[in-house]
């Protein structure tokens, strides 16, 4: 494919891609196919010889699209939200095309210095702690990482290298190992798997803190199990507050848990992956108080900020604290300007050394929609998700199993849990919307998600009738 014939496809797919956006709903949006559909549709080895391209677009609508759940279907409200937005889209054709990898300064100096201004544009939308502010001098900043879940597991790290460099301080005849073997990191019975996962890799004990009535960590419980293990002879060194947890969108008391934190010497993180877009909005701003005790701070703007999928924002306080945890310096990767103090090397910051332009998706979106659009964006799904919440609650067959804060209801028939299985499977097997479910209490909850862009009050009242008809024919079986 020379330049000719590319400026060609691409305006092709460039309609492909509209087109399969704008009529998404017309697709059932969960797909009708058994595990391994896809090996018997393809060749069992790479073809020798060139194909056509025509070939080959022609193969995703026969072999690839059946497989595919469409997530950015009005009708698809499973887990949260995966961003998407025309202005998104473009910035990451820009991105492959100029195909830098950014992991220092030298290596694309746009790279690093424009993902530094928009974790500082964002942060001040979020009105965070000027602490976390990179500026021109500041002693704080963020990254992208890839998920929510690097960005724990980053946290967790650093949080590891600090605990131990302190005990060691005034205990230097203890070794790391003995240090690491009484470590212990602390999170929300309901906080996402992969904080678990992180203290698995970080290879740390990590205990699960007793939530209230509404899912949320209250101070008490933590100082609670604090004590305990203390007493045990155990350090505590970490804990990860959630804001917006997955099962129920329940908001940790931060307010409490900060102060506790810094008494005791631990690392707050606070992940905040689905529902830190909201606080861009004054009206849910109030929810990130506590934020000024965080020593580091995440989001996805790749959840609810109309920005495509990768795109995971981390704040910290102290940058030297996750960068002295992970510096290496090869002469290969060594630039005369790296220790000027104006700019950073986001090598230093994560996992991988390599890293893509990521920072565009954020330049076009905000630029494009300006704060304002965000925020209209926000809302809306808030005030679809409380749409559809009055329609369970006028259903006297149904209830309500936590507060609808943001944009997710968490709802059930009334009943048994395996009844509410039973209806879950006739939904997925219905193919017309997409939910998953989570336990609350003990019951089987569905979880029904505002996560398409393109979503209005038609989607959600035609879903409601479908779960209602699945539901009276549900029940009408039941008593049969």
């Amino acid at each position: 494919m020379d330049a000719a014939e590319f400026r060609r496809r691409g305006k092709e797919m460039v309609d492909y891609v509209a087109d399969y956006l704008e009529n998404i709903e017309q697709r059932p949006v969960y797909p009708d196919v058994e595990p391994g559909y896809l090996r018997s549709l393809i060749p069992t080895e790479a073809p020798l010889e060139p194909e056509k391209y025509d070939d080959i677009l022609a193969d995703v609508e026969r072999i690839i699209m059946p497989g595919v759940t469409h997530w950015h279907s009005p009708y698809f409200y499973a887990y949260f939200p995966s961003a998407s937005s025309y202005p998104a889209i473009l910035a990451d054709m820009l991105c492959t095309g100029i195909g830098c990898i950014g992991f220092s300064w030298a290596a694309s100096p746009a790279c690093t210095e424009l993902e530094t201004v928009m974790l500082d544009w964002l942060g001040k939308m979020l009105n965070l702690p000027e602490t976390f502010i990179a500026g021109t001098h500041g002693h704080g900043g963020g990254v992208i990482q890839s998920t929510a879940s690097e960005a724990t597991l980053m946290s967790m790290l650093a949080a590891r290298c600090k605990a131990v460099r302190y005990v060691q301080a005034s205990n230097p005849e203890k070794s790391q190992g003995e240090i690491l073997s009484k470590l212990v990191a602390y999170t929300s019975e309901q906080a996402h798997s992969s904080v678990e996962r992180a203290s698995l890799i970080a290879g740390v004990i990590m205990k699960k803190v007793p939530t209230d009535n509404s899912y949320a960590v209250e101070g008490s419980m933590l100082k609670k199990i604090l004590e305990q293990d203390k007493a045990a002879g155990l350090i505590p060194f970490y804990f990860c507050a959630t804001l917006g947890t997955t099962p129920s969108c329940a908001f940790d008391h931060i307010t409490e848990l900060g102060p506790i934190c810094k008494e005791e010497s631990m690392w707050m993180h606070i992940d905040a992956a689905y529902a830190g877009s909201a606080f861009i909005c004054p009206e849910f701003r109030p929810l990130l108080n506590g934020i000024e005790f965080a020593d580091s701070f995440n989001f996805n703007p790749h959840k609810w900020l109309l920005i495509n999928f990768d795109c995971s924002t981390m704040w910290v306080k102290e940058r030297e604290a996750i960068i002295g945890a992970f510096k290496m310096e090869p002469l290969y990767l060594k630039h005369e300007n790296q220790e000027s103090g104006i700019i950073t090397d986001y090598r230093h910051w994560q996992i991988p050394l390599g890293r893509r332009f990521r920072s565009l998706k954020m330049w076009f979106v905000f630029r494009m929609y300006g704060l304002q659009g965000l925020q209209d964006h926000i809302r809306k799904q808030v005030g679809l998700a409380k749409e559809f919440e009055s329609l369970v609650r006028a259903d006297n067959r149904f209830e309500i199993c936590a507060k609808v804060i943001m944009g997710l209801v968490c709802f059930r028939l009334k009943g048994s849990n395996g009844l509410n299985e039973l209806l879950l499977k006739k939904i997925t097997k219905s193919r017309e919307i997409h939910l998953v479910p989570c336990h609350l209490s003990g019951r089987f909850v569905l979880r029904f998600a505002i996560c398409a862009r393109s979503t209005e009050t038609r989607h959600i009242q035609q879903a409601w009738r479908h779960i209602t008809q699945l539901s009276f024919e549900l029940l009408q079986e039941s008593q049969e």
